[in-house]
């Protein structure tokens, strides 16, 4: 397997050539809806501002007051659907309290929900389809493979699944109600294994043994100390394990813009 890091700088390279090409009869520009402090949050903004600025991708970073109203956040997104100008937006996770996130996600428009919330979105979920670009550009055979997912998110678990369902592999979710055994069961005999619970080394060194051409994407982060742990122990005895950081969240980056260049070419 390509390492993360320099798979993406290749991507980029690719991508600036695309956007290099785009008339200027018709612009292309996302716009980021934010509406909270979350530091999580903030950094992957940042990350995210950092990207479309490398690709030259112009873009509107919209900080909106986090005591805002649901009716408030309806009209922007609703301004933001109706603008022309405006390829694709985002609204950036967690909202406040008082906002119901379900009935902001089917607001967004499904041409513009680059995100991939929609239900009705044409667009896979950024990081199950940043994992699934990685695999497919790295030649990954699916065909009849065992793949394991820890967690039933409605971003990350159960689009991830159907993503793999689709590549012809034994799709298996495990959550909080499957037990010990059970789960030791399972990713003992994966393929393919996406961890994404959210807790710190929840899958630790000598805890499984698992195949030797096992792939584990570890897409969880949680902050200790400062620093950025995953869901897995580093350095687990497998075939292919994705760093943290720089690993899952470089590809869930690199999804978000090619799901709007897919929104680009969806509109031309």
């Amino acid at each position: 397997m390509e390492e993360i890091v320099e798979y993406v700088k290749n991507k980029k390279e690719k991508i600036k050539e695309i956007v290099k090409n785009i008339p200027f009869s018709k612009p292309l520009k996302i716009v980021i809806v934010q509406v909270n402090d979350d530091p999580a949050s903030s950094s992957y903004i940042k990350g995210k501002i950092n990207d479309l600025s490398e690709l030259n991708i112009p873009y509107q970073h919209l900080k909106l007051r986090n005591d805002i109203d649901e009716k408030s956040l309806l009209e922007v997104i609703d301004r933001l659907n109706k603008d022309n100008s405006v390829t694709g937006f985002i609204v950036q996770l967690p909202l406040p309290k008082n906002i119901d996130e379900t009935k902001i996600k089917r607001s967004i428009d499904r041409k513009k929900d680059i995100d991939g919330f929609n239900p009705l979105s044409p667009y896979l979920s950024a990081t199950p389809k940043g994992i699934l670009e990685y695999l497919i550009d790295n030649n990954y055979d699916f065909n009849g493979k065992n793949a394991v997912i820890l967690g039933r998110s409605e971003i990350v678990g159960k689009p991830m699944a159907k993503a793999l369902l689709s590549k012809n592999m034994n799709v298996t979710v495990l959550h909080s109600y499957t037990s010990l055994e059970d789960r030791k069961f399972y990713l003992e005999h994966a393929d393919l294994i996406i961890c994404a619970v959210g807790k710190t080394y929840f899958i630790k060194n000598g805890d499984y043994n698992f195949k030797k051409n096992a792939v584990i994407f570890d897409v969880g982060i949680s902050r200790v100390d400062g620093k950025l742990k995953g869901d897995c122990e580093p350095s687990l005895n497998c075939y292919f394990q994705s760093p943290v950081p720089k690993g899952v969240g470089l590809l869930t980056r690199l999804a978000l813009i090619l799901n709007l260049l897919e929104a680009y070419k969806y509109e031309f």
